[in-house]
């Protein structure tokens, strides 16, 4: 595999994903990789935003309105960082650039706009922005969500390590940036 230092990180990259994407098999891994990518599937966003803003009209004691406003302006960021860097960066996923029977794939192969893991930016995105806002309960539940969407993205085989996190830090910073911009317009947590 090649490609710039930063992301080839001198042979690990590929050896990192190697040992995640082949460290398990069978009926439960599998679901539980192929769950975890579709839980952190964008074409979800409408209904993980429903999902929030319901949570938090019913139960403001688990999660601030606030929060979930930083969620729905961090998640326009997530999307406009994420839609601009893969195109032009194009890196090949895995099944491309190791060869497909090298890779254990679970669901359809994908072989091009590995960097960064929309996926995994969309996981931190929602994890980052509603955590301050959200019950140490649910604080619980969004790092297990953030954390398994990551790791189900290189055990389908369809990321590589540096995409994941290239993924996670768009998130974080996503949800930074909704969290200053609704500051600075008076919309942000007291």
């Amino acid at each position: 595999m090649s490609g710039p230092w930063w992301y080839s990180w001198g042979g690990l990259n590929q050896r990192l994903f190697l040992e995640i994407n082949h460290a398990g098999s069978g009926w439960l891994w599998n679901h539980l990789a192929a769950w975890g990518t579709l839980a952190g599937d964008h074409l979800y966003y409408p209904l993980w935003a429903a999902l929030a803003l319901a949570l938090a009209h019913k139960r403001p004691n688990l999660l601030d309105q606030r929060a979930v406003l930083s969620f729905l302006v961090a998640y326009l960021f997530d999307w406009v960082l994420v839609a601009s860097i893969k195109p032009w960066l194009d890196f090949p996923r895995p099944p491309r650039a190791l060869g497909l029977a090298a890779v254990h794939v679970i669901g359809r192969p994908e072989f091009f706009h590995s960097f960064p893991s929309g996926h995994c930016a969309f996981a931190f995105t929602a994890m980052a922005s509603l955590l301050p806002g959200a019950h140490w309960a649910l604080r619980g539940l969004l790092v297990v969500y953030a954390v398994w969407v990551a790791w189900s993205r290189m055990a389908v085989g369809a990321h590589f390590p540096a995409d994941v996190l290239g993924g996670a830090l768009i998130g974080l910073f996503s949800a930074w940036l909704a969290t200053q911009l609704l500051s600075w317009t008076g919309y942000g947590r007291r």
